[in-house]
């Protein structure tokens, strides 16, 4: 896949890898996931505590790449913005996102094979992709 950055390039490597991670992690042991639920709905500190690193990566991936110029760039800047918007809120209201958490949670193995693919897939294209400018033809 062409794109204009390399810093594109490097960073759908990184969240490739973090979401087949989180694939092979839902798939090896899904009733963990509903264990971490549990946790992190019933403990403030903990929401706090996952919610900042979780806004300050989103804020982070938001100022140094938004970036819609191509479709890879694109997944990129979306991916900021959803951890971005995740983060503030474990940090503000967490309560509609625990909802959301927990009805995921009967949908786990789906999510973990969706995860699974999405990262080969944009692990793949950060791998292979080349970065420039687009030749006009």
């Amino acid at each position: 896949m062409n794109t204009l950055s390399v810093l594109t390039l490097h960073l759908a490597q990184a969240i490739g890898l973090y979401l087949i991670l989180i694939g092979l992690s839902g798939l090896a042991a899904p009733q963990r996931w509903e264990a971490m639920m549990r946790e992190l709905a019933g403990s403030a500190a903990l929401q706090m505590a996952i919610g900042l690193p979780v806004f300050a990566i989103g804020v982070t991936l938001v100022l140094v790449h938004y970036s819609f110029h191509d479709p890879l760039a694109a997944i990129v800047s979306i991916v900021g913005i959803v951890a971005l918007i995740e983060g503030a809120l474990l940090i503000a209201v967490p309560g509609p996102l625990m909802h959301l958490g927990f009805l995921a949670l009967d949908f786990t193995r789906a999510w973990a094979i969706v995860s699974l693919i999405l990262g080969i897939l944009l692990g793949y294209a950060g791998l292979a992709g080349h970065a420039g400018h687009p030749h006009i033809v």
